[in-house]
């Protein structure tokens, strides 16, 4: 019998999980077809997609100028419509920050499953994403490298017998770097990532490690485990993508290359594994893997999002928002690599925080982060 075809709406399909994710979806011809893709101001890339997918739905800023580009283009929609639609059985959410929340809030609640990959989203508001899950029959897929291999070394397991996760990270760029030499790194030396290849918002949160505080914040919600119960370790190799320990001490660990598009086709495909192209892991060429404990003052934004975690509330949100803007500032040359930790800390001393998590009060905290930061920004 002929397998029905899983139909696919990419969120941010011109950004680096979102061609990855064309990637695996290339790979399975007959598999997939694609309903929706959305981008910013990529319009060249996008107008490249749509040629190829022919979606129904497509999302940019300037659909006048992608309709230029095509004989016959399809029809404009927002984000929240094409994560929405009924012709959709899988949403891939790539699109970064707070723009991902809403549109990943509503597809849960219209009963979706959800590749998650945007983890603002939930680190903005991890209760109501959960809520909207459980209320609309929607689920949530996490397509980061560290949740899928939790979410795969879960599978079977009870989860009262979890005792701790264990997320890995990389350390990012500068981990070698003497710590007198950040002051004055440039942006092309923040972005040569030692292992991965991510779009530049996230890599600059890998050599900062802001992005492994919010994977916590992220891991809490997505596993329903305690702050207490998640560790982070430094693993320079990223072949160890998480582990998880069991309360009778055994350990389980997914390993793999570093290649994001292991864990998007999981999310595609679970609970099947169909074959990729990919490259295997050679033993005898790895010969070791090694773990450390982190330098706290030399990744000073990861204790300034765990702290925002452990608060809970609106202060993820306001952090969160912060951040965005202070990665933007320094991306652009305004701002130095170590003002946005600065940034970060005069944030979380400065917001009056709120234990309600609705999305009214999410998308007021993201606000004040945002009007925060900018104003710091401006100031320098």
């Amino acid at each position: 019998m002929d397998r029905p075809l899983t139909r696919v709406a990419v969120l941010g399909s011109t950004g680096s999980i979102g061609c990855q994710t064309l990637d695996v979806i290339r790979a399975h011809p007959g598999r997939f077809q694609v309903t929706g893709l959305t981008a910013w101001s990529n319009v060249d890339l996008l107008a490249k997609q749509v040629g190829e997918f022919k979606p129904r739905l497509v999302a940019c800023l300037d659909h006048a100028a992608l309709a230029g580009r095509l004989s016959s283009p399809p029809a404009s929609a927002s984000l929240a419509e094409i994560a929405c639609d009924p012709e959709v059985d899988i949403v891939v959410a790539g699109v970064v920050g707070r723009q991902g929340l809403e549109p990943v809030l509503q597809a849960l609640e219209c009963g979706k499953t959800v590749a998650l990959a945007n983890k603002e989203a939930m680190v903005m508001a991890g209760p109501l994403l959960r809520a909207a899950a459980e209320q609309g029959g929607g689920s949530i897929r996490p397509v980061d490298s560290e949740h899928s291999a939790i979410w795969q070394c879960l599978a079977g397991e009870d989860p009262s017998r979890v005792r701790r996760l264990v997320l890995t990270a990389s350390g990012g760029a500068l981990r070698d770097y003497p710590l007198a030499a950040l002051a004055g790194v440039t942006t092309d030396q923040v972005l040569a990532h030692p292992t991965w290849q991510m779009g530049r918002k996230i890599t600059v949160d890998s050599a900062t490690l802001f992005n492994k505080g919010l994977e916590v914040i992220e891991a809490r919600w997505l596993f329903d485990v305690a702050f207490d119960r998640i560790e982070v370790v430094m693993h320079r190799e990223s072949i160890v993508h998480s582990l998880v320990e069991l309360t009778d001490g055994s350990v389980k660990a997914q390993l793999s290359c570093p290649d994001m598009r292991l864990p998007i086709q999981y999310a595609l495909c679970y609970p099947e594994r169909p074959a990729l192209a990919a490259d295997p892991l050679d033993f005898e060429r790895l010969g070791a893997l090694h773990f450390e404990a982190l330098d706290l003052e030399r990744y000073p934004c990861l204790s300034l999002a765990l702290g925002a975690g452990v608060r809970g509330g609106t202060y993820p949100a306001a952090l969160a928002a912060a951040d965005e803007e202070a990665v933007r500032a320094f991306l652009d040359g305004r701002i130095r690599f170590l003002d946005i930790s600065a940034l970060l800390a005069d944030t979380l001393q400065h917001y009056a925080g709120d234990d309600d998590v609705s999305l009214e009060a999410v998308l007021e905290a993201d606000a004040w982060g945002r009007k925060f930061a900018s104003a710091w920004i401006e100031g320098r």
